[in-house]
């Protein structure tokens, strides 16, 4: 009875456990699995792409060898271009994280294609740059090498450009990933001229916050390109910078990092999330974001419209950068670029007039050898109405809407409102409100002959209040148990749903439209748009007439503090249809929103729970001599109310001046926790759930250790059959000395991780060893007790008693076995957080031995030393120490201390498991 009570706590704990991890598991499948389709075309070179070595000087390849600097072309282009007389645009494309030199051939293929359409009037010169595909979102020791070889690289390509007619003297730049950060920092060098770029294109680059700060090299280079374009905004005045995200499918780089802050009232500096892009209207991952190729085709207009007929150079004017980009990228108006448009047009030909006095009208046109013009009298619906709302599916770029005073002579002057359009997916679309154009007198719409398509116009007057309806968002925790409903009569063709209260970026729903007509007939699509005022993150989807649609809303920025506007749901409807829009809050994507946004502080509260359980099996071996079970002491002592209100007292300490003075007196850092406060309301909330994540992966991945050292001791013993391990009583010895120096002298001469490593398969390979030893102590001391229970004679069990291994020795074995295990767990994380610094050293092996600088070489020293004490140590020597209640203690505010400090900085969570180590290191001598 008693072992079924013990049995119960048990098996509610793992059933507890194993929901915090199954919600871990569904947030993570969100993130990876649950986006939408790839709606992106990919480019294809219609010649065999070839990459031109540029020769750079003696100098400058010294000192990178491992870098080099490559021209792009194809065909003819390419053959021309071999004797480097180049007569272009310089452009220079710089690879990401492990990204190739090649990726530039989409942006090179197509800009030529390009050219080819003009006759080579203006074209470009692709340049770009091999960094070895190293990684350098994983570690970012290589990151100011990078920077100081690319402005070496823009020197090199000016240079080819000497006395040519039309001599570049900038180089515009595109960068994928973190190619794009290596670009903003070369700002910041020293010798770094600023108007040697004047254009610069991100492609899913993180700018706010490296996507996992592993080492501090990494974070101390974001802070100083991100402090350095802070306080030098004035300076950037004349650098324009477009930053594109690619939406939910990039799960490596959330958009909200790739959004660059707004340094100024007139800033230059633009960013957008593809899906909203026009003419492309999709999400991209995070490699396609390089070869999508309606994203590309927009990046290339783009560049041919920035060029500058004098200089045949792109512009220097960064107001017609920022309209050009603005042009592409953010509303397009189904018009070609111009500058300077007309303000006022001639409305001329023999097209028929059409007075049409109806407040909404249809046309169709089909092989129509006459043109028309569609006049609206404004006189008769200024009363009644506020705005006119026009669609056209003729999707070219010619002027189709006007407005004029007087529509009675032939010949008169108009506005061209066509400026005023959006493009749409199937439909070019104006909404002008009235109260804005007092002087005119009509809108004209004008429909040119046609051959051979079916084209439509709509026209409709409409009150605003009749088109917008609110509709209030379900709440957070109603986990889409109720729905918010409205059901739209659409008697018109434009309805904006306004989403009451969506703001947060924790928030997420399921909105479902089921539309239903009245006729059969066949109807043009319906387009939904989810458009996020604040920032531009709109998506588009474009759903048949009648069906039943369902679009994901959640946003990749949070509204900001000043901003009162409202996100909607914009509906292009179809008349004499119903609408039904019912909004409903998903579970699954909350929590896909909150590892979306905090998976890379997720390490930092598993690691919190264990050093607790670490804690915890320390004390019960003060109290009853004997080391609980990993499992069973997590349960107890990972609690979040033991360390989240601590964190929380420090928070509200943040806020008092005083307290930031001794911090930083101290030389303190400042509070991770607290600056994710300020920056998050839901922040405590949000780090309570993520404390009960971290305590349900702990758990699951401490079971399955557990599990994996069990198979591989069965396989050990199996394959091997060791005899009973000899335990050495001495915890250091002359041959253990020179192992802890060999490695040492390893950590030193190659990679602090390679050394870290080692020590861990060396302790992993003695842990599976003691596994071993204690199975043969049992297995020998239940034969012996099955030879007791044959004897009857007391003399007999005496023997017995005398062949029975101590009991004691065995109890001991197992405790140690137990504090060597959770150890093991321990160290196994800080393996985890090191490996990318080893990947990279093993990477560039070939280049050179000694990573540098190494960012855990003193680390992986002082590691070294206490993992060879810690592996030949048992509980028998730790029981009897004076320390031993201070490091049963310390855990705790090491936990607390770990969630406070190193959520946004994971380079710092060994420091305090080392810490904690190096005091059971001290109780094995003390």
């Amino acid at each position: 009875m008693g072992r079924a009570g013990r049995r119960l706590p048990a098996v509610a704990a793992a059933l507890f456990y194993g929901a915090l991890a199954a919600l871990v598991l569904l947030g993570v499948r969100d993130v990876l699995f649950l986006y939408e389709e790839n709606r992106c075309s990919m480019t294809y070179m219609y010649e065999y792409p070839e990459y031109l070595k540029i020769k750079l000087p003696k100098k400058t390849a010294r000192r990178y060898p491992v870098y080099e600097l490559y021209l792009y072309g194809e065909g003819n282009y390419a053959e021309e271009n071999k004797n480097l007389l180049l007569t272009g645009i310089p452009v220079l494309f710089l690879p990401g994280n492990a990204g190739s030199y090649k990726q530039v051939r989409s942006l090179g293929s197509i800009a030529l294609r390009k050219a080819e359409d003009v006759d080579f009037k203006y074209h470009f010169n692709f340049f770009s740059v091999n960094f070895n595909e190293e990684l350098v979102a994983l570690y970012g020791g290589s990151l100011q090498r990078q920077t100081k070889f690319v402005h070496e690289c823009i020197k090199v390509i000016l240079k080819l450009y000497k006395d040519r007619e039309f001599a570049p003297t900038s180089v515009a730049i595109v960068g994928h990933s973190m190619g794009g950060l290596v670009a903003r920092a070369l700002l910041t060098l020293k010798n770094f001229k600023p108007e040697l770029i004047n254009l610069l294109i991100t492609q899913a680059t993180p700018h706010v916050a490296p996507v996992m700060p592993l080492d501090k090299y990494l974070t101390d280079f974001y802070t100083a390109v991100n402090n350095h374009w802070i306080l030098k905004a004035q300076d950037l005045r004349n650098l324009t910078t477009l930053s594109v995200a690619g939406g939910f499918r990039d799960y490596q780089v959330r958009s909200g990092l790739a959004f660059l802050p707004r340094l100024s009232q007139h800033d230059s500096a633009l960013s957008v999330v593809s899906s909203a892009v026009p003419r492309a209207w999709a999400s991209t991952d995070h490699l396609s974001i390089v070869w999508c190729k309606e994203l590309i085709l927009a990046t290339i207009r783009a560049f041919f419209d920035l060029i500058d007929e004098n200089t045949r150079q792109i512009t220097e004017d960064p107001k017609k950068r920022m309209a050009v980009l603005n042009h592409h990228f953010v509303r397009h108006p189904a018009k070609i670029f111009e500058e300077n448009p007309e303000v006022f047009t001639e409305l001329t030909g023999a097209f028929m007039w059409i007075t049409v006095k109806a407040s909404k009208w249809t046309y169709s046109f089909y092989n129509d050898s006459d043109g028309k013009y569609f006049a609206f009298p404004l006189a008769s619906h200024r009363k009644s109405y506020s705005h006119v709302y026009c669609e056209n599916s003729m999707l070219d770029t010619s002027s189709w809407i006007y407005g004029c005073i007087n529509s009675n002579s032939s010949i008169l002057e108009a506005t061209d409102l066509s400026w005023k359009a959006e493009l749409l997916p199937t439909t070019k679309v104006v909404i002008l409100k009235l109260q804005d154009y007092p002087s005119l007198s009509h809108i004209v719409i004008q429909a040119p002959p046609t051959v051979g398509n079916k084209y439509t116009l709509d026209c409709e007057f409409f009150k605003e209040d009749s088109r917008t309806l609110q509709l209030p968002v379900t709440h957070l925790f109603s986990f889409g148990l109720s729905s918010s409903k409205i059901l739209l009569n659409s008697t018109g063709l434009l309805y904006n749903v306004q989403l009451q209260h969506f703001n947060k970026i924790y928030q997420a729903f399921k909105i479902y439209i089921e539309s239903h007509c009245q006729s059969l007939k066949e109807r043009k699509p319906s387009v939904y748009r989810l458009h996020i005022p604040w920032s531009h993150e709109d998506s588009i989807i474009v759903a048949k007439v009648p069906s039943f649609t369902e679009i994901s809303a959640k946003l990749h920025t949070a509204q900001p503090e000043n901003d009162n506007r409202v996100p909607e749901l914009n509906i292009y409807s179809s008349s004499d249809c119903q609408y039904e829009v019912i909004l409903k809050t998903s579970l699954v994507q909350i929590l896909g929103q909150i590892i979306r946004f905090h998976a890379d502080a997720l390490p930092v509260y598993v690691v919190s729970n264990i050093l607790l359980t670490y804690g915890g099996q320390l004390s019960t071996l003060i109290s009853t001599g004997q080391c609980s079970d990993f499992s069973l002491e997590l349960v107890r002592t990972a609690k979040p109310y033991k360390v989240e209100p601590l964190i929380s007292i420090v928070v509200f300490l943040q806020g008092f001046h005083w307290f930031r003075v001794i911090r930083e007196s101290l030389s303190l850092p400042e509070v991770d926790a607290a600056v994710l406060s300020s920056q998050d309301a839901w922040s405590p909330l949000v780090s309570l759930i993520l404390f009960l994540f971290g305590t349900g992966i702990a758990y699951w991945s401490g079971v399955f250790f557990s599990t994996s050292l069990r198979l591989f001791s069965s396989l050990w013993l199996t394959l091997i059959r060791p005899t009973v391990l000899h335990k050495d009583n001495k915890l250091i010895t002359p041959r253990k000395l020179c192992g802890v120096l060999a490695l040492a002298l390893v950590s030193w001469i190659t990679c602090g991780a390679f050394a870290i490593f080692i020590i861990y398969l060396q302790y992993l390979f003695k842990v599976i060893k003691l596994h071993d030893s204690d199975r043969s102590k049992e297995t020998s001391r239940n034969s012996s007790i099955h030879t007791v229970k044959n004897q009857s004679s007391m003399d007999s069990t005496s023997k017995a008693t005398q062949s029975l291994p101590n009991t004691t020795t065995i109890a001991e074995a197992v405790n140690s076995l137990k504090m060597h295990v959770t150890i093991l767990n321990l160290f196994t994380w800080i393996v985890l957080l090191n490996l990318p610094s080893l990947i990279y050293w093993l990477k560039n092996l070939r280049y050179n031995v000694r990573l540098d600088p190494d960012p855990c070489r003193s680390t992986a020293i002082i590691l070294v030393c206490i993992l060879e004490i810690l592996m030949n140590s048992s509980t028998s020597e730790v029981k009897s120490s004076k320390l031993l209640k201070i490091a049963a203690k310390v855990p705790l505010p090491l936990s607390v201390a770990m969630l406070a400090f190193g959520r946004m900085h994971l380079y710092k969570v060994p420091h305090f498991v080392t810490f904690s180590l190096l005091l059971h290191v001290l109780c094995c001598f003390v």
